[in-house]
């Protein structure tokens, strides 16, 4: 009786890792057993998984130049506290409710992340604003929030809830930095850089929620997020050249 003869590939040795974070076995065998390398259903799902990877480690620094930038000028001019809170909640819920749905790291990672920075800028603008007592407040009860909501005493169709409310609380978070950029001339302490890849990492959420998780909630959630984005990364770019300093001086 003929022994079955196993396929092997150059890439064996990176197949635990490969098959673990980037592709079902299929879609291994499909690439590097079958070398079918343009296999429609197997690079969506590659390209799907490489930008969720890519968004996480990107989102582990992307408010980091906004918390240097506060903390270098000791100043966080410009910047809405109840726009944070809005875009706080709507964080925490994407992070809830991927949690609850047992969704893959990948398809929600950068909410962990982004979640701890920005209660960091929350943090600080009430400590620049001189109300550090307050911070450390708002740090102690947000925290105890997040305990209660990602506990199993929290029922679903609650995180559900606060899924379905993130789109109204991005739209007016938003809203509410756009208006105090407007009313003040300029963008004050916001980072540019910080805006701009929180508006990147939205439109590519649009494609890795819809391939990966195939919620619609989800994806209209990062449609209404970009678009939001959008809006303060174009108000960053039109008041490029005005500052504080440049505007008090004018008036």
């Amino acid at each position: 009786m003929a022994e079955a003869v196993v396929e092997t590939s150059f890439m064996d040795p990176f197949k635990d890792i490969l098959v673990n974070y980037l592709m079902p076995e299929k879609c291994y065998d499909e690439f590097f057993l079958q070398f079918n390398l343009l296999h429609v259903d197997c690079l969506k799902i590659v390209i799907s998984k490489g930008l969720g990877i890519g968004i996480i480690l990107g989102s582990v620094l992307v408010k980091l130049p906004q918390i240097l930038k506060l903390i270098g000028a000791k100043s966080a001019e410009g910047l809405s506290f109840n726009s944070v809170l809005l875009e706080l909640f709507a964080i925490t819920g994407t992070m809830a409710y991927s949690i609850a749905n047992s969704f893959p790291f990948s398809s929600w990672g950068e909410a962990l992340f982004l979640m701890l920075q920005t209660v960091t800028i929350g943090f600080l603008i009430q400590h620049y604003g001189g109300n550090t007592i307050k911070g450390l407040g708002f740090l102690a009860v947000y925290c105890g929030l997040l305990a209660v909501v990602l506990s199993p005493v929290t029922p679903v169709s609650v995180v559900t809830t606060m899924q379905a409310s993130n789109m109204p609380a991005i739209i007016f978070g938003r809203l509410i930095q756009a208006g105090t950029n407007y009313r003040n001339g300029h963008t004050g302490q916001l980072s540019a850089i910080s805006v701009f890849l929180l508006f990147a990492g939205s439109l590519a959420r649009i494609f890795t929620t819809v391939q990966e998780t195939g919620d619609s909630l989800m994806a209209v959630t990062y449609i209404i997020s970009s678009f939001c984005n959008g809006v303060i990364a174009a108000q960053v770019l039109y008041y490029w050249n005005s500052s504080p300093a440049l505007r008090k001086k004018t008036e």
